[in-house]
C-alpha cells in the first residue's frame, strides 16, 4: 500500500487521497484545492500511484517528425510567435512536392509518424490541405499522418463551405489517421477573447474531436497553461475534456503544454516554474481518470524535469520530433528534438521502462 509523503497532510487532502484510492471521481472543488495546496509531494505521489495502476512502469515514446506546411495565418493569437502574414519576411507555403523533398532530406530511419500542424492560411483553398496529405501518403504510405488541430479543421469548414464531418472525411480519404491536440489553449470563451484566440471557440473545438471520434479516429488533446487563466479555468478545461471522453472514449492522451515566453531571452520570472509544471501534470493525472496517458512534453518543460514528471503521473514523453518550430518560435530553450537513444536514456534514468509505440499506443519494442 502506498502512503502519502507529507507528514502534515490535512483532512481535506486525506479525503481526496481516499477518494482517488476508492476510484471516486474528483470534483471541480477538489481540483482547485489541489492547485491551491502546497503539498506537492502528496499530490505527486498520488498521481504516481494512479499512473502505476494504469500503466505500470512503462513510459511511451514514438519516432516522429514534425512538419509545417505553412506559417501564414489569419489569426493573431496573443501567445503565438510562429504565425506570419502573407508576404512578410520569413513567411512560406510549401507544396506537397516541396514537403516530400524536405522529408526525404531530413527523415531518419524508424520514423513512424508525421506530426503536421501549421497556420490558418486563407490564401490557399481547402484542396491544398487535402493535397498536402495526399502527397505525403503516396510517398510514405507506411508512416501515419497525424495532422491538423481542431482549430484548423474548423478553419477548413469556413474556407470550404463543408461540414466538419465532410472535411474530416475528405482528409481521411487523403490519408489522415489522427488529429493533433493543439488549438485547445484554455477551454474558456472568456479566456479566448482576452488572449485574442481568433480561431475555434470552445464548443467548436470539442465538436471537432467528437465528430472525429464518431468517424473512428482516436485523437490527442492539450491544455496551454501559464498565462492569465485561473486555477478554476484549468480544472474546468480538464472536466470538459473528461466529459467528452465519457461520451466518446476517443482521446488517447492529454498533453499539458507549459506556456513559453515570446522571447528566448526572457528571464525566469516570465516562465512557468518547475513546481507549477509538475503540479499541473500530477493534477491532470488525478482529474482525467478516463484518459490512459498524460504526456510530459520535454520541448516545453525540459528533459530533466520530464524525467521527474514520470513519477508525478506522466506515462508518455512524446517522441523524437525532429525540428520542432512552434514552441521554439515562442521562446523554448529546449532541444528541437531527441534521438531514440536519448529518449531511452531519459526514461531509464527515471527508473522506468521505455516503450516505443506507434501513433495508437500499440507497443513496437520494450527496452528492458
Amino acid at each position: 500500500m502506498f502512503t502519502t509523503v507529507s507528514p502534515n497532510t490535512d483532512q481535506r487532502m486525506s479525503e481526496i487521497v481516499e477518494k482517488v484510492r476508492q476510484g471516486e471521481r474528483l470534483t471541480l472543488e477538489d481540483g482547485v484545492y489541489l492547485y491551491e495546496s502546497d503539498d506537492l509531494l502528496t499530490i505527486g505521489q498520488l498521481a504516481n500511484e494512479v499512473n502505476l495502476r494504469k500503466n505500470g512502469k512503462k513510459v511511451y515514446f514514438i519516432e516522429n517528425m514534425s512538419l509545417y506546411f505553412t506559417n501564414i495565418c489569419e489569426s493573431h493569437c496573443a501567445f503565438c510567435n510562429f504565425r506570419k502574414d502573407q508576404g512578410e519576411e520569413g513567411s512560406y507555403t510549401l507544396s506537397g512536392e516541396e514537403m516530400v523533398a524536405y522529408v526525404e532530406k531530413h527523415i531518419t530511419p524508424g520514423v513512424r509518424e508525421f506530426h503536421i500542424v501549421g497556420g490558418h492560411n486563407q490564401h490557399v483553398p481547402f484542396q491544398y490541405y487535402v493535397d498536402s496529405l495526399k502527397a505525403l501518403n503516396e510517398r510514405f504510405p507506411d508512416i501515419t499522418l497525424k495532422a491538423y488541430t481542431a482549430a484548423e479543421i474548423e478553419f477548413f469548414t469556413r474556407i470550404s463551405g463543408l461540414s466538419t464531418k465532410e472535411v474530416l472525411t475528405e482528409l481521411q480519404k487523403a490519408g489522415l489517421k489522427s488529429l493533433t491536440g493543439g488549438g485547445a489553449e484554455i477551454l474558456s470563451d472568456q479566456y479566448r477573447e482576452k488572449m485574442k484566440v481568433e480561431k475555434a471557440n470552445v464548443d467548436q473545438y470539442l465538436d471537432v474531436h467528437r465528430t472525429a471520434h464518431k468517424l473512428g479516429m482516436k485523437t490527442h488533446t492539450t491544455m496551454l497553461y501559464g498565462s492569465i487563466e485561473s486555477h478554476e479555468d484549468r480544472i474546468r478545461h480538464m472536466i470538459q475534456i473528461r466529459e467528452l471522453q465519457d461520451e466518446t472514449g476517443g482521446f488517447m492522451v492529454f498533453i499539458p503544454l507549459s506556456m513559453q515566453p515570446r522571447n528566448k531571452n526572457a528571464g525566469i520570472m516570465r516562465r512557468n516554474s518547475a513546481y507549477e509544471d509538475l503540479k499541473t501534470i500530477a493534477i491532470s493525472r488525478l482529474m482525467l481518470d478516463n484518459i490512459q496517458h498524460i504526456k510530459a512534453y520535454f520541448i516545453n518543460i525540459g528533459v530533466q524535469l520530464t524525467q521527474v514528471a514520470l513519477t508525478f503521473g506522466a506515462s508518455d514523453v512524446h517522441g523524437t520530433i525532429l525540428k520542432e518550430q512552434i514552441s521554439h518560435a515562442a521562446g523554448a530553450l529546449t532541444p528541437d528534438g531527441l534521438t531514440r537513444k536519448e529518449l531511452i536514456w531519459l526514461v531509464k534514468g527515471a527508473g522506468r521502462i521505455p516503450v516505443e509505440r506507434d501513433t495508437f499506443y500499440n507497443e513496437i519494442q520494450i527496452y528492458e
